[in-house]
């Protein structure tokens, strides 16, 4: 069975950084692209990042760009959201997701990250 599952979450002041990870099992995680995206209390659920298994090529989220950094240890199956210069705004659950694996998404529980002003 597939399994994602985010942790690294907790409260941060805001400039402060902010270690996320996301471990899989249950696919051949290296031929995966794997992101991460964030729900903030009463908005939709946003993507934030995302990076290829294959090749490394990553995507991020205007609103992260310069701030955050995606990579992955495909030999631990990990992702990893490293954040810097966190905002208030960033404040939100972390979800991470397997897009679009044999006809679905699947996404982990999420970690909530808190920043303070």
């Amino acid at each position: 069975d597939v399994q994602l599952q985010a942790s690294g979450g907790g409260s941060v002041q805001a400039g402060g950084s902010l270690r996320l990870s996301c471990v899989a099992s249950g696919f051949n995680f290296e031929q995966y692209i794997i992101g991460w995206f964030r729900q903030a209390p009463g908005k939709e659920r946003e993507g934030v990042s995302c990076m290829d298994g294959y090749d490394g090529r990553t995507v991020y989220a205007d609103s992260v760009k310069g701030r955050f950094t995606i990579s992955r240890d495909n030999a631990k199956n990990t992702v990893t959201l490293q954040m810097n210069s966190v905002r208030p705004e960033d404040t939100a659950v972390y979800y991470c997701q397997l897009p679009n694996f044999r006809g679905r998404d699947y996404w982990g529980e999420g970690t909530l990250v808190t920043v303070s002003s």
